[in-house]
């Protein structure tokens, strides 16, 4: 039986972050015969059949950590394709020392711009590191491996045409400094009256909410108040009916980042303009702009004159399918 333990902090569709892990999951277990999900937190009812669910969640770290290492044992010893751990170093490096002598891959997918030192430990560790793209996780190793983001297709409608004047712009994500939304204010107050700005994201940290606190005062310094929205957290199922209502996304996260968003905008032909260097391969230059220059922005928005939307579409669907990137962690585990 072609078997692949899957450890993951939350399976729940209407998570502000991890909401994605679901369609990837449900991609595996249309590969294999059984998918063990080992997680935090479970809903139930969200996963294929061929989908087995254990929880090791507890009220402390340690005892976190000894029900994950009971659940994750017996499972090795069926000898599944591999071990794969979603976004938390600290799930590879415990799974290691157990998976090595039974000679089972362990995989750690990770897509950040820090990891800290348990990433570098889990380096040396797991047999591969999965990401987006060899920019989006902070290290310099033969073992990391590009598979693109793992985008649910088939769950964003491909919205009608967007063409000049874009006015309705959408930000989606969280309320960090990382995230500038600052740059996206300050552009604009740049751009004509009619142009609105709707942000949705979860505040999950203090200087998020400091953070949120200093966009809503800006907003009002820039004279532009009237003309923002600052929402909290959407759920993935409210996603289509976002971007049906919007012209353009809008992301200006600062350095290497591959916000999951920008690749689910390009998979509803939305256009959508993006600061991190990481978006050259997706997005074509006249929806690409400078990090903290809201002019540059500006100049973009302005300068959009239509017919992006299905080629990104297509380009996510080569690259960064949910199915595409199911198939190349198999390809990994059997490396």
């Amino acid at each position: 039986m072609r078997r692949i333990v899957f450890v993951t902090q939350a399976v729940d569709p209407d998570h502000p972050v991890l909401a994605a892990t679901v369609p990837k999951i449900r991609a595996l277990a249309a590969l294999v015969d059984e998918v063990v999900v080992l997680a935090g937190r479970v809903v139930a009812g969200v996963l294929p059949a061929n989908c087995r669910v254990r929880s090791f969640a507890a009220s402390t770290q340690g005892a976190r950590g000894a029900r994950y290492v009971a659940a994750l044992a017996p499972e090795l010893a069926r000898r599944p394709l591999a071990v794969v751990a979603h976004m938390v170093p600290v799930y590879a490096v415990i799974a290691a020392p157990l998976a090595r002598p039974l000679r089972v891959p362990v995989l750690l997918w990770f897509t950040q711009q820090g990891g800290g030192r348990l990433l570098t430990v889990a380096e040396r560790l797991v047999d591969e590191v999965l990401t987006v793209d060899s920019r989006t996780v902070p290290l310099h190793s033969r073992k990391v491996h590009a598979i693109g983001h793992g985008i649910d297709i088939g769950a964003l409608r491909c919205v009608g045409e967007r063409r000049a004047p874009l006015q309705a712009l959408l930000g989606l994500g969280r309320y960090a400094p990382v995230k500038g939304w600052d740059t996206v204010l300050r552009a604009l107050a740049m751009l004509p009256e009619a142009a609105s700005f709707t942000l949705h994201g979860p505040t999950l940290t203090d200087a998020d909410r400091a953070n949120r606190a200093a966009l809503e005062r800006l907003a009002v310094e820039l004279g532009v108040d009237h003309r923002v929205t600052f929402g909290g957290a959407i759920g993935y199922a409210q996603l289509p009916a976002l971007f049906e209502h919007a012209d353009a996304v809008v992301n200006a996260t600062r350095g290497n980042s591959a916000d999951k968003i920008v690749y689910e905008a390009a998979a509803a032909c939305l256009p959508v303009f993006a600061a991190s260097p990481v978006f050259d391969t997706l997005l074509p230059d006249g929806l690409r702009f400078t990090a903290d220059d809201p002019a540059s922005l500006a100049r973009r928005i302005l300068g959009y004159e239509g017919g992006a939307g299905s080629v990104l579409r297509t380009r996510v669907e080569e690259g960064h399918s949910a199915g595409r990137w199911a198939e190349r962690v198999l390809d990994a585990a059997a490396r």
